[in-house]
């Protein structure tokens, strides 16, 4: 096993570096209390898609719409204009999800890239490929080129360090395109992995094509996390996202 790196905001604070590293913590991005109403609106509905789901893995999806909160707070002007200067243009949020790590849901997840995005409707286009439906909504993965121009802000509801599922990342992965499992193998074996330890009210942004896992909790408690994705471009040929 790789040794790992923990790390703190400070070693990563330019622009530069998050294009290079595919990452970034962005520290106290949301007030406590906004966390505070996030988690009292959010969780019960997490809890609810538990006790009826089979599985005990995913989080409660397609919040932009669903969720008035969520969506001014993913489309607020202050919000985009932190954004921007990473994505190198104007983005748009296109999907939000909430999930939390608790004692009930401890889940692994494997070392992967995000490749699928939501959509309204299924048009055939060339190099889109994968179509799938997860709760209830059409998925496909997009050409690598609509990936590289998309932003993931995760939004931490409470602390989280290495004892509690922290999100590790291999840094610089994001810069090869998707990855086959053998390469992905190849990564994680002759890469550090690095533990993303932050405190409530603190973002982490990444690319989507950046190698990531998590542990189970050593230690389980509350790992909440508002996932919100970005894109700075509309889909081709008719094909539209989900939430926009």
């Amino acid at each position: 096993m790789n040794p790992e790196a923990r790390i703190q905001d400070s070693e990563f604070n330019g622009f530069s570096q998050f294009e290079r590293d595919g990452f970034q913590i962005i520290k106290s991005l949301a007030e406590p209390g906004a966390c505070d109403q996030f988690s009292a609106e959010l969780t019960p509905l997490f809890e609810q898609q538990q006790q009826s789901a089979k599985s005990k893995i995913g989080g409660v999806r397609n919040l932009l719409r669903s969720h008035a909160r969520v969506s001014q707070f993913a489309r607020s002007a202050k919000l985009l204009s932190v954004l921007q200067p990473f994505a190198g243009a104007a983005v748009f949020p296109v999907r939000a999800i909430f999930f939390d790590k608790n004692p009930e849901a401890n889940w692994r997840v494997p070392w992967h890239q995000d490749l699928a995005i939501a959509v309204a409707g299924r048009n055939e286009t060339p190099g889109f490929t994968g179509w799938s439906i997860k709760d209830d909504a059409l998925h496909v993965h997009p050409p690598r080129e609509i990936l590289e121009g998309m932003l993931t802000l995760r939004l931490h509801l409470d602390d989280c360090d290495a004892s509690n599922g922290a999100l590790k990342v291999i840094s610089g992965s994001h810069r090869h395109g998707k990855l086959g499992p053998d390469h992905i193998a190849q990564w994680t074996a002759g890469n550090k992995a690095v533990v993303c330890e932050l405190s409530r009210g603190d973002a982490l942004l990444m690319r989507p094509l950046l190698l990531h896992a998590s542990s189970p909790a050593e230690k389980p408690r509350h790992r909440r996390v508002l996932h919100i994705e970005y894109a700075a471009h509309e889909l081709p040929n008719g094909l539209k996202w989900l939430d926009c």
